[in-house]
């Protein structure tokens, strides 16, 4: 026994992290492996490529220019000169471009709860097959949504016409007489009847979709405990789309923010109606383009991106927190 040696252990394979995949590097097909995860590597970089030279191009480099842009301030007499954050105090205590955000907030407290009702509803009704030709009616529901903003904004703006628009005489009929949808007291009002036609398709897919994602077996346990259909719909589906709810929310809130096209179309048919600050975006616009005054539109740019940034951040971290609660 003494004469005999235990033979040795054969040596560990050794191993390489490339990626997250744990590759042996003593196995001689795996160099060929290698190469190619490292080319799949590479081919995820590409397919990614185009989106970060589109974003950095029209996102991160003109936010850029504007906050350069804004720390200066352009004279006839003396050039341009550095002021520092002279703009941003001029824009904060500027009362037009405050009623202008005041006006879009009330705007979006009327318009976003109403679209997203109207929208829930239908997209109720076509989760539950209660409307006959769904697919035809789904598509017919869609449809604002396709149509650019200017062309369905133009095509209200002369059913609305005070002069000769159909819905004009038609409230002439019912005994409404000079009612004017583009007068100082309705213009809110009538953007906000063109913002739900054009955006409710596209909300009412969203949450139809998130209907859809619910399981039939919840459903049916609600049938079986003989919940009514308004319960199954208010009770059960409602809380379970809650988090696309959400983010409609969010998204039509910052949406509501950029209002611009409405009001500078509707400017051309009743210029008294609507003013130079209606909006904030309607305000950078007329500051700029209309002012020559870029450099403080540039600051109030820098503000509206800035709220932007700061709702998109509080809705990340809303979602996030009702995710963790969920779990």
């Amino acid at each position: 026994m003494s004469g005999t040696m235990t033979p040795a252990a054969p040596p560990a394979p050794r191993a390489a992290r490339i990626g997250s995949r744990l590759v042996r590097s003593d196995v001689p097909f795996q160099k060929g492996h290698t190469n190619f995860v490292r080319r799949r590597d590479r081919r995820g970089a590409w397919f990614v490529a185009p989106f970060l030279v589109v974003f950095f191009l029209f996102l991160v480099i003109p936010l850029g220019y504007a906050i350069y842009e804004s720390l200066y301030t352009s004279k006839l007499v003396g050039g341009t000169s550095f002021s520092g954050f002279a703009n941003y105090s001029t824009t904060l205590h500027s009362g037009p471009f405050w009623a202008g955000f005041l006006r879009v907030c009330i705007f979006a407290a009327i318009q976003i709860p109403v679209m997203l009702a109207i929208s829930f509803f239908f997209a109720t009704m076509f989760d539950l097959g209660v409307a006959r030709f769904g697919r035809f009616w789904r598509t017919v529901f869609f449809i604002p949504f396709a149509v650019p903003s200017v062309v369905g904004t133009v095509m209200w703006a002369f059913l609305l016409d005070p002069a000769a628009g159909p819905f004009t005489k038609l409230v002439h009929d019912l005994g409404f007489h000079n009612s004017n949808f583009f007068s100082s007291s309705l213009i809110v009002p009538t953007i906000i009847l063109i913002a739900i036609w054009e955006w409710t398709g596209y909300n009412m897919m969203i949450l139809y979709t998130a209907l859809r994602a619910v399981p039939r077996e919840v459903v049916e346990a609600a049938v079986m405990d003989g919940a009514s259909l308004s319960r199954i719909v208010l009770r059960v589906k409602l809380p379970l789309v809650r988090p696309a709810m959400v983010m409609l929310v969010f998204l039509n809130v910052i949406g509501a923010l950029q209002l611009f096209t409405e009001p500078l179309l509707l400017s051309n048919f009743q210029p008294q109606a609507i003013s130079d600050a209606f909006t904030p975006t309607f305000y950078i616009y007329n500051t700029g383009i209309g002012g020559g005054q870029y450099d403080l539109a540039a600051a109030a740019a820098v503000i509206l991106a800035v709220l932007i940034i700061i709702i998109s951040v509080a809705s990340l971290l809303f979602r996030r927190g009702q995710g963790d609660r969920a779990q």
